[in-house]
């Protein structure tokens, strides 16, 4: 009877799990690394706890109540535990990558404290108050920095050629390529393009930027296989229609290689995305820019007051900048030049003087360093107009620091597009005028990912991803990773 059922598969072969591959070997060390940290932090923030409430003045403290806490703290860990991996935060995809591991730690904490203050409440359990603050408000934080540590350390050994994942990108040349940019520019992510799979109609060995072509994609499985590869992204024009994408499935059912899907969108954040499936069908839908909502009230309120704030830390720092400029050469301190602001309205962009007093006169005399030439910014990596001071104040964006009043007076704002020259905004392309629907700023993408290293492409790119993907949780993010951006040297000239 069995042999009977088998002739009625038609040859098909029942998948079987496969052994787990060096990388996901690797992958599975990771997960219980990060996991083993994450116990050891919740055990020292119980014990720390237990040790706290005993030891704080502000606390009432009886033997019962500490012989509670004590006791209790076993099984808060265990809860804690589990509802950081009922959360995923232990998930592949998450470890690493955006924000959704450290959302999921958040999840998993909030869930287990209201747990264990429903139970305290429905068993009438003499839990300590002041033992459940200290305890998560002492464990969530050790958490958060413990996955920021892990995070920068697994970046740190993808840019080290270590736990790569192995990418095959299938589709049509064009496409392969648009995905090959992305992937490669963010080493840090640590995927390893292996090879291209082109439609039988493409024949070519390598696509444009030289990404290796090793089979067609009507012969997809074998090729991600001989590859031995980890991942099989697939982007516009890999496969004909949703059968053969189902059937690719299929075959790579218990091999541990991964797929993705690259659809027709570009430059927009995941907090604009969501996808509802309607009979079957995967609908993509697409929130609208948020350029409008980078002009209005709040982040206004929030430029008046980071600005200002700022600026009274910043005030001992810009005056002893300014007495260094004053002794070098006697001349002005600031420098004023006019910029394009919001809708294309000018406004005087001041900045501590970095360059000799008659820089702009000499401009004609090094046109020759512009290592941007063929772009719309001048870029001079050893610009001999820079004074020794400005040297210095430039590598640590100190020159910056007065734009701070063009951010209370309105001008500006602390996060947004660089403030562009009038001569630049008139060489703009129609599609690169949108980075004037707001305000510039005094950071942005830009300062975070390169600064002055960045071609034209990848600053306008990255102006366009911040106006159309504005929220205040983004601006923070920026703002946060500004000063590691100015504390090292590179881009910074």
């Amino acid at each position: 009877m069995r042999e009977s059922n088998a002739l009625l598969l038609n040859g098909a072969v029942r998948p079987v799990a496969q052994p787990l591959s060096e990388h996901l070997r690797g992958i599975r060390l990771l997960q219980l690394a990060i996991a083993t940290g994450d116990l050891l932090v919740i055990v020292a923030a119980t014990a720390a706890a237990a040790l706290g409430r005993s030891s704080l003045t502000v606390f009432s403290v009886s033997n019962d109540l500490n012989a509670v806490a004590q006791s209790v703290g076993p099984w808060i860990a265990l809860g804690w535990m589990a509802a950081l991996a009922g959360a995923a935060s232990y998930r592949q995809g998450s470890l690493g990558v955006g924000t959704k591991e450290y959302a999921r730690v958040c999840t998993a904490t909030g869930s287990t404290a209201g747990l264990v203050g429903i139970i305290s409440y429905l068993t009438t359990f003499q839990l300590s108050r002041g033992y459940f603050v200290l305890v998560f408000g002492l464990g969530l934080p050790g958490l958060l920095l413990w996955r920021w540590a892990c995070r920068r350390y697994v970046h740190h050994l993808h840019l080290q050629g270590h736990l790569l994942t192995r990418v095959v990108i299938a589709g049509e040349s064009s496409h392969v390529d648009d995905v090959a940019s992305v992937l490669n520019r963010e080493a840090w992510l640590g995927y390893r393009i292996v090879g291209a799979l082109l439609p039988p109609s493409q024949r070519l060995t390598a696509t444009s930027s030289g990404v290796p072509v090793i089979g067609t994609t009507d012969e997809a499985v074998g090729s991600v296989f001989e590859s031995r590869a980890d991942l099989m992204v697939l982007t516009e024009g890999a496969l004909p229609s949703s059968a053969d994408f189902r059937r690719i499935a299929w075959d790579l059912e218990g091999h541990h290689v991964q797929m993705a899907v690259v659809p027709s969108l570009s430059d927009i954040s995941s907090g604009r995305v969501t996808m509802q499936p309607v009979g079957g069908l995967p609908l993509v839908h697409v929130g609208q820019p948020q350029s409008l909502g980078a002009s209005r009230i709040p982040k206004r309120l929030f430029d008046l007051v980071g600005a200002t704030v700022l600026l009274l830390l910043g005030l001992p720092l810009m005056i002893v900048t300014a007495i260094a400029i004053t002794l070098e050469d006697r001349g002005p301190v600031l420098f004023r030049q006019t910029r394009v602001g919001r809708d294309g309205v000018l406004f005087e962009c001041l900045k501590f003087r970095s360059m000799v007093t008659d820089a702009e006169a000499q401009l004609s005399g090094v046109s020759h360093l512009n290592a941007n030439a063929d772009g719309v910014l001048f870029k001079a990596q050893h610009d001999p107009r820079i004074t020794r001071v400005g040297r210095l104040i430039r590598r640590f964006s100190l020159d910056e620091l007065p734009q701070l009043v063009n951010v209370i007076n309105g001008d500006m704002s602390l996060v947004g597009p660089r403030p562009a020259l009038p001569s630049e905004v008139s060489r703009y392309a129609p599609e690169v005028e949108r980075r004037l629907h707001v305000r510039p700023g005094l950071t942005g993408l830009w300062q975070v990912s390169g600064r002055s290293d960045l071609s034209w492409d990848d600053t306008v790119r990255l102006d366009l991803y911040y106006v159309d993907n504005w929220s205040i949780v983004q601006d923070l993010s920026i703002l946060a990773k500004t000063f590691h951006a100015v504390v090292r040297p590179r881009g910074a000239y």
